[in-house]
């Protein structure tokens, strides 16, 4: 009986955290839909346009660094008043080929310059601030190297700062890849949702946004006065986001400049980035957020959503604790039948769900089109992507314990092999990570478990959480079959 009563009590407790984070991202959407509703007006571009430094960082990226340079170089800027570092930490091979490049870019009248480290302190953070120290530019911007800005990106962002406070212009990313698989399609639904709700949402309601570490430009001084870049977080973008607004400076978001990227097409790959981004928040959270609880300058909502901001990748952990004690909840609920009030109670907190549903369709329809089949896909697309992100909920819990508890690791870049259409191939290439760990063969284990939770719905003959399993079954299997019997 006491078991019992610890089951749901954190069951309970995890469920409430989850559905006032719902609500949350509801204020958001409703935020996103207010916005929409205003009719922007585009700022007057300067007479004199500003020099402008484009820092490029890169590390073993041979597959995309042509890509990247041949498209930055035909950005169109005036050329007195634009310098590009190329911030090479490479160690193989493709470290030659960068030089070369960026020398083809200086022999075509380019101020490029090349900036190679062999230490890596403080990984990308590191050569972003070194690159800043030697910096001609007033302005910042930053591209990593899977991203492909239009030729006009500078001249429809720059303008935007026509205001001292104006610290940073941040634009929308696309996805040149987006139905390439079943995992691009995924994390490009989850990403449009964040670029377009979660974005939009907080810059109306005056929270605080983030720079999203590429794709974006910054005020030189802006940077220098937040404390520069630091690498004691892995996502050094959303740190120095939150001191630069904790310091009064403004941030601008464009969602309707759209620069494209290549999403990850390994699993493995998209494992590392979530592993660091989920982490770096966690770290940030420990950072940042006595900061933000003591400042006299927020409003109580504002520090609200930078809690729900900071803490967002912990949901996996809640889900992850929701998930594993469904099927004893399954079975207490069978022994227990004078307890129906509490399992209507915790059944009512199961309309975070719907929240859900709500907010992603809200940016699906956006780019999508509404419509009646189109919702249909949505709905697929919907119970797939929380499928396959329940079935990575361990590898991202284990990041947000590490980051939780101080945990140190190293900058882990995500690997981008050039693919852009149906024909692309990633096989065969290097930069894949084939290691498996104990991780994998637990993800294994709990694909079992939720089989058994789905033969635990005939014995006690309550199917209210079928679905629920057969979406961990089918996330959690994914995951596994995907790491053990593909190139990962």
């Amino acid at each position: 009986m006491i078991l019992d009563y610890i089951i749901i009590g954190i069951y309970s407790i995890a469920l409430l955290i989850i559905l006032l984070y719902s609500l949350a991202q509801l204020q958001l959407v409703l935020n996103y839909k207010k916005a929409k509703q205003q009719v922007s007006k585009n700022p007057i571009e300067p007479q004199e346009w500003p020099k402008v430094t484009i820092q490029l960082p890169l590390y073993n990226e041979k597959y995309v660094v042509k890509r990247l340079l041949d498209n930055i170089s035909k950005l169109e800027y005036p050329s007195s008043q634009l310098e590009i570092q190329v911030l090479d930490d490479s160690t193989d091979e493709s470290k030659d080929c960068t030089e070369e490049l960026t020398e083809d870019l200086i022999q075509g009248g380019i101020n490029a310059k090349y900036i190679h480290r062999t230490n890596r302190k403080d990984f990308k953070a590191g050569a972003l601030r070194e690159g800043l120290d030697v910096a001609e530019g007033e302005f910042i911007a930053i591209f990593d190297a899977d991203f492909l800005p239009q030729p006009n990106w500078l001249k429809r962002t720059i303008p935007h700062f026509n205001a001292p406070h104006i610290g940073v212009v941040q634009t929308r990313w696309g996805h040149v890849n987006r139905n390439y698989s079943l995992l691009t399609k995924i994390q490009a639904f989850a990403l449009d949702f964040h670029f377009l709700v979660e974005q939009v949402g907080r810059k109306y309601g005056d929270h605080f946004i983030n720079f999203n570490g590429t794709a974006g430009i910054w005020r030189k001084s802006c940077i220098l006065d937040a404390g520069n870049w630091q690498g004691d977080t892995l996502t050094e973008d959303l740190d120095l986001s939150y001191r630069a607004q904790l310091k009064g400076w403004t941030f601008i978001y464009l969602k309707d400049v759209v620069t494209p990227a290549e999403l990850p097409v390994v699993l493995s790959a998209a494992r590392s980035q979530q592993f660091r981004w989920n982490k770096g928040a966690a770290e940030n959270f420990k950072k940042n957020f006595c900061k933000i609880w003591k400042s006299d300058d927020l409003k109580p909502l504002s520090k609200l959503h930078s809690f729900f901001h900071l803490l967002n990748s912990s949901m996996f952990l809640l889900i992850l604790i929701v998930a594993i004690l469904s099927i004893p909840i399954l079975y207490i609920k069978f022994q227990q039948e004078s307890w129906d009030i509490i399992f209507y109670i915790l059944a009512a907190m199961g309309s975070s769900t719907f929240i859900f549903i709500y907010g992603y369709w809200t940016s699906y329809k956006e780019i999508h089109k509404g419509g009646l089949v189109s919702f249909l896909k949505f709905v697929g697309l919907f119970i797939t992507f929380f499928s396959i992100a329940m079935g990575l909920s361990v590898h991202n819990s284990l990041a947000i314990l590490e980051g939780h508890f101080n945990k140190k690791s190293a900058f882990i870049r995500t690997p981008k092999f050039n693919i852009s259409s149906d024909t692309d191939t990633w096989k065969d290439k290097t930069y894949i990570n084939k290691k498996l760990s104990i991780l994998n063969g637990i993800e294994f284990l709990l694909f079992c478990y939720f089989i058994y939770g789905l033969y635990s719905a005939y014995l006690t003959q309550d199917f209210g959480l079928v679905i629920f399993h057969l979406m961990l079954t089918f996330g959690f299997g994914y995951i596994s079959f995907k790491t053990l019997f593909s190139n990962h």
